[in-house]
C-alpha cells in the first residue's frame, strides 16, 4: 500500500521534467541523450525553454526502456 503522500505519475496529459524525474532511473543529461537518440519520448516544445512529455509515452518507456522506440509523430 502506498503512503498518502507518495508521488504519483499521471497517466494522461503532458508532464514537465520535474514531474517525471523522480520516476526515472537516469539523470537529466542521460535522459536528454536518450531523447536525442530516439530511445526516449520526444518532448513537445512550447518555446526554447519550455518542453513537456506525453504521459502515455513516458509510461511506455518506463514499462520497457531497452526496447522503446520514440514515435516521431508524438512530438508533432
Amino acid at each position: 500500500m502506498q503512503s498518502p503522500n507518495a508521488p504519483v505519475l499521471p497517466e494522461v496529459g503532458l508532464l514537465k521534467w520535474r514531474q517525471i524525474a523522480p520516476f526515472l532511473p537516469v539523470g537529466r543529461e542521460t535522459w536528454r541523450k536518450l531523447v536525442l537518440a530516439g530511445k526516449a519520448p520526444q518532448p513537445v516544445r512550447f518555446s526554447a525553454t519550455c518542453a513537456a512529455y506525453y504521459a502515455a509515452e513516458v509510461h511506455k518507456w518506463l514499462a520497457d526502456p531497452l526496447n522503446y522506440v520514440a514515435n516521431p509523430k508524438a512530438a508533432a
